[in-house]
């Protein structure tokens, strides 16, 4: 959760952006920072949350190729001793306040500073001290706090009279750089004021003894035999493995906009979205076609399934309480990242408006990604085969105890894949070694348990597909219903529900019937006269255990449903809503579908939620190996055809060719 200083360093230099799209830059960053500060609504306690650019409004052709288009930046702001959020738009050419609004009854997003200087200051609390003595803890320079959002819990004033809290964890450390999620302190719960930064109370469920044994992955630690799970040393046999493009990658990028094969696209990237994708075009036959106009994460949220008093009110949105681009790794080639790589820096400010660099926030090269197509004609024995491939645009963000890896995939049969990895550490909890697994989680370790959680991601897609209306359809495979149709009863047909208003744009999917959705425009055919589309296809989906008449239900009413079609509003953003700490009631989507407004022929976005079910395993412990999930659009009667009929043949000219003519079919396999 925090900005290592060690990674990330001051930008006040970086180059000046040159399209309406561009993240701003650290000078800009910083002059938007000024141009408040100087401002009649200063004040010596008010601090930033979060700077980025304020994206221009979208224009009939979906581009902004050729306009000159005012550079603005949207700033988030909060005075702890007023309680009041903040916005503004500042122009940065004119350098003016274009406009200033108070948000009432909202909290913000952590703070940089609240994420070291929590742990600082209850460290020092003698109350705290006092408690981990009871558990034969005197050396406190080796406890982890982990400073949890708060969400909500039954505050009852939780606006006016509340103050901004967290809930902090602690964790304790055998020795400096080891381990401290193998040793949790159950029980023991801090609520902390972050406007006046100092302890609100204590709670102490009771003493329950450290485990006893360590949990390390590092390469010091990992060979000791107290350790659990315990190595005598790494596994032999691993050969290198090398990624060499000899004539470099088949991308090119100018500045922020990259051209790969057929697609072009804009990155971007803010302090609380990370990554985001514009202005998505696929080049058919000499004609450039959009697909979507922006992508990004929308909001995530990770609700425990485990009643005791120390796990039960976990439910963070890592997203909108934290801060995907805050949270992002400077990734490494090499270990990261394999290949011929472009990186992208990531720029963000810190509370006081600096701007801060997080160096290669952002990985992009290509992949070969196995077999395209092939066919062997196996009477003329002619094999044709083509290798696919992919451009790969990816951040990996560590929030606290978590790994979240977030990957685009662009690929060369006009398809795009998003996937979510899922590594890190569990959220750990303690029991009596000896003792059985609680009931709301799995031991992993003697001593240690992980409860039972999930974790799930809610996509934007504001579609574009071939023109900026487009129609939204429920796709079913069903038997034939006509019997006299279905005499030998293995008929089946596919059926077509519009989506027709936003009262009907929370869907879900079924199993029984493969259910897809289409992305069709109206206006577009293709040359058998049926609308050009895309379809949007689930991955995996996984059961909400999220009950009604919890505090989570309404907070994050989001992941009720796999899929919401909204009409687009450029002030409708994130899922969850724009501030959701400490909130109770819904926000986000429940409130963009209240007006109920028409979806067909229209500007349409999707927002289509994903998820992780984690009933842990031992194998999950004390590192995760990483958990896979996503989503596809791919192109359904966009084209006239396999849009990877033209990728050429792959050298050497033996994997087409007939050079296995004369042998019987099982033999050519086998040489094969």
């Amino acid at each position: 959760m925090t900005l290592d200083s060690s990674t990330l360093s001051a930008d006040t230099t970086a180059a000046k952006p040159n399209y309406p799209l561009d993240p701003l830059s650290g000078e800009e960053i910083q002059s938007a920072a000024a141009v408040i500060m100087g401002s009649e609504y200063a004040s010596p306690t008010l601090k930033f949350v979060m700077i980025h650019l304020a994206e221009p409004a979208k224009t009939a052709d979906l581009t902004f190729a050729g306009l000159d288009v005012p550079r603005c930046a949207f700033a988030t702001m909060y005075d702890g001793a007023a309680k009041m959020v903040y916005e503004a738009v500042v122009d940065l050419g004119a350098r003016v306040i274009e406009s200033w609004k108070a948000i009432p009854g909202r909290f913000p997003s952590y703070l940089v500073e609240h994420m070291t200087g929590v742990e600082e200051k209850v460290r020092e609390d003698p109350r705290w001290q006092e408690a981990m003595r009871k558990r034969g803890v005197t050396d406190f320079s080796l406890a982890m706090i982990d400073p949890w959002p708060a969400g909500y819990y039954g505050q009852g004033d939780h606006y006016d009279n509340s103050p901004l809290i967290c809930r902090p964890l602690t964790f304790m450390r055998a020795a400096p750089s080891e381990h401290g999620y193998a040793r949790p302190v159950e029980g023991l719960i801090v609520t902390f004021d972050l406007d006046a930064m100092e302890i609100i109370g204590i709670e102490d469920h009771g003493v329950v003894p450290l485990p006893p044994t360590a949990g390390n992955y590092d390469e010091r630690f990992m060979f000791d035999p107290n350790n659990r799970p315990a190595f005598s040393e790494f596994r032999d046999g691993v050969k290198p493995i090398e990624i060499t493009q000899p004539e470099g990658p088949s991308f090119t990028v100018d500045g922020w906009k990259v051209e790969w094969q057929k697609w072009s696209m804009r990155i971007g990237f803010n302090p609380r979205e990370g990554i985001t994708l514009h202005e998505v075009t696929y080049t058919d036959r000499g004609e450039t076609r959009p697909i979507m106009y922006r992508g990004s994460l929308s909001e995530m949220v990770v609700p425990y399934g485990d009643t005791s008093p120390t796990h039960w009110n976990k439910n963070v949105f890592d997203m909108g309480e934290v801060g995907m681009g805050f949270s992002a790794n400077p990734l490494t080639l090499g270990c990261d990242c394999l290949g011929e790589i472009h990186y992208f820096d990531g720029t963000v400010n810190d509370s006081d408006g600096n701007a801060v660099t997080i160096p290669n926030a952002i990985c992009m090269h290509e992949e070969d990604y196995g077999i395209s197509w092939k066919h062997t004609d196996f009477r003329t024995q002619e094999v044709e085969v083509r290798r696919s491939r992919r451009l790969v645009v990816s951040m990996i963000c560590t929030v606290g105890n978590y790994e979240y890896g977030f990957f685009w995939y662009f690929y060369n049969d006009a398809s795009i894949e998003v996937e979510v990895k899922l590594s890190g550490v569990l959220t750990t909890g303690a029991v009596e070694v000896g003792a059985e697994a609680p009931r709301w989680g799995k031991l992993v370790a003697p001593g240690i348990y992980g409860p039972n959680h999930q974790h799930f991601f809610n996509f934007r897609l504001d579609m574009s597909v071939d023109g900026p209306k487009n129609s939204v359809y429920e796709v079913d495979s069903i038997p034939e219903p006509d019997p006299a149709l279905n005499p030998h009863h293995n008929a089946w047909i596919t059926r077509d529900t519009l989506v027709a208003s936003e009262a009907e744009g929370a869907r879900d999917w079924n199993w029984q019937t493969g259910r897809y959705w289409k992305i069709a425009n109206p206006s577009k055919t293709n040359e058998l006269g049926a609308s050009t589309a895309y379809k949007l296809v689930p991955k995996e989906i996984v059961p909400v255990m999220v009950q009604e008449g919890s505090y989570i239900y309404d907070r994050a009413r989001f992941v009720q449903h796999n899929l919401w079609v909204t009409k687009y509003d450029e002030a409708e953003k994130f899922a969850a809503g724009d501030y959701m700490y400490q909130s109770a009631e819904a926000q986000g989507l429940p409130e963009y579908v209240a007006d109920d407004a028409p979806l067909e022929n229209t500007d349409v976005v999707l927002w289509y939620t994903l998820g992780a079910h984690h009933i842990v395993r031992p194998e999950d412990w004390p590192v995760m190996p990483c958990a896979y999930t996503g989503f596809h659009l791919k192109p359904i009667g966009f084209f006239d055809g396999n849009p990877a009929l033209d990728i050429p043949p792959t050298p050497p000219k033996a994997c087409h060719a007939a050079h296995h003519a004369g042998l019987p079919v099982a033999e050519r396999a086998l040489e094969s």
